[in-house]
């Protein structure tokens, strides 16, 4: 077709161009559509496809149109990515779309364009990887850690302290207005989910026992139109349950693994950890060049790739349908960097020739097989079942491509 294309915005990678399609290419689309419907459809008196064109058109006339812009706006939308040379990002979008009888077909095409990174500067950057001692205060809090999550909770007659979990009626009512019957609420005292007044209450109230007086809601309460109210509230205190740590031994750590002693236990803990700020150190390092590459190579990011980057996010974290717009505004630069990271490493990948190969991966997956004591083709097959070879081959990458870019820095 002999469509007329003009640009209308050349930004970033955006692009808007007018398309006009001549009145003769129109007209032409037209007719095939229309002799098509005739050798196809059925009218009373007339044998199949024998039916006149008049009547067809008359009888078909907006599915014939409708049948001739869709064929023009493909045909028009193929032949201006081929004649612009366009590589596209994502999605196209159409915008003012106008067909009117006896006049050109025109729209404006909305595209992204993949941007082309030179990356002209990746080395001569000032890089600090943060300290990587474990103290002893790390491994101790680590340790606290693992007899917190074998604690022991049994019910007591005392009166609640802060971090007991207590099960309480609470009923509330509005000055000079009646109590209801109190609803049942489980609660951890002290980890704020009720308001300071109220846990007052449970704290001087002995479990069988109620307690009942005014109590005033703070003045940050989320609930604006609650904030500084005085309400009477009555506690009725069912049940106290306290928790009672298990002693830090040699019981415990085989409790927690196959350590022979709290030794081999602090030992294995100190591992941990030093592995854990290793990968932190590593990660900071990984940053730190990632933001000095963008600020020395400023590049645009096709909004469609951000996108589909915080849709991603969204799914990874189970985020609620209805919450997903919300999450996606807040989250966006989160993604927005994250595709400029993953631009950069590809870019690079492909510069230098850091792309992980088949062989890359093979050897990675024969290491997993052999420290899982696993059969390394049934592993192969398994991870490849489940998706995970292209994630495996990208981790590669990325490690040869920060491997690259760390030699051509400098590290203090």
């Amino acid at each position: 077709m002999d469509i007329q294309i003009t640009p209308m915005k050349s930004e970033g990678v955006e692009r808007h161009l007018q398309v006009s399609v001549p009145v003769t290419a129109v007209q032409a689309a037209e007719e095939r559509e229309a002799r098509r419907y005739a050798s196809q459809v059925r009218l009373p008196g007339f044998r199949p496809g024998k039916a006149p064109a008049t009547m067809v058109r008359k009888r078909f006339g907006g599915a014939i149109r409708q049948a001739a812009l869709e064929t023009l706006v493909q045909d028009a939308y193929k032949e201006v990515l081929e004649r612009e040379k366009l590589e596209l990002a994502g999605q196209p979008h159409i915008h003012d779309l106008h067909f009117d009888e006896g006049k050109p077909l025109t729209f404006t095409l909305h595209v992204e364009v993949r941007p082309k990174l030179e990356l002209a500067r990746t080395s001569g950057f000032q890089l600090t990887r943060p300290p990587e001692a474990v103290t002893d205060e790390m491994v101790d809090e680590q340790l606290e850690a693992l007899r917190e999550q074998r604690a022991a909770w049994a019910p007591t007659d005392d009166r609640p302290l802060p971090g007991d979990t207590v099960t309480v009626l609470l009923a509330t009512a509005e000055e000079g207005g009646d109590l209801p019957e109190g609803q049942e609420y489980r609660l951890v005292l002290g980890s704020g989910q009720a308001i300071a007044g109220i846990e007052e209450i449970i704290m001087e109230t002995a479990p069988g026992s109620s307690s009942e007086r005014p109590v005033r809601w703070p003045d940050d309460f989320p609930d604006e139109a609650q904030r500084g109210t005085t309400k009477r509230v009555r506690v009725e205190l069912t049940e106290v349950k306290r928790k009672t740590l298990p002693d830090l031994d040699d019981a415990l750590a085989r409790e927690v693994g196959d350590f022979d002693s709290l030794d081999a236990l602090r030992a294995a803990v100190r591992t941990d950890l030093e592995q854990h700020v290793q990968r932190e150190a590593e990660s900071a390092v990984r940053q730190q060049l990632v933001d000095q590459i963008i600020e020395a190579n400023p590049f645009d990011v096709p909004r469609s790739w951000v996108d589909r980057m915080a849709v991603a996010y969204a799914e990874a974290y189970q985020v609620p349908e209805a919450e997903r717009e919300k999450f996606a505004e807040e989250f966006r630069p989160v993604a927005e960097r994250q595709v400029r990271r993953d631009m950069i490493v590809d870019a690079i990948a492909e510069r230098e020739g850091l792309t992980a190969s088949e062989a890359d991966v093979d050897e990675k997956v024969a290491e997993a097989a052999q420290a899982r004591n696993l059969n390394p083709g049934q592993l192969y097959a398994s991870l490849q079942k489940a998706g995970r070879l292209q994630e495996i081959e990208r981790g590669i990458t990325e490690e040869k491509v920060f491997k690259y870019l760390t030699e051509q820095n400098s590290v203090a």
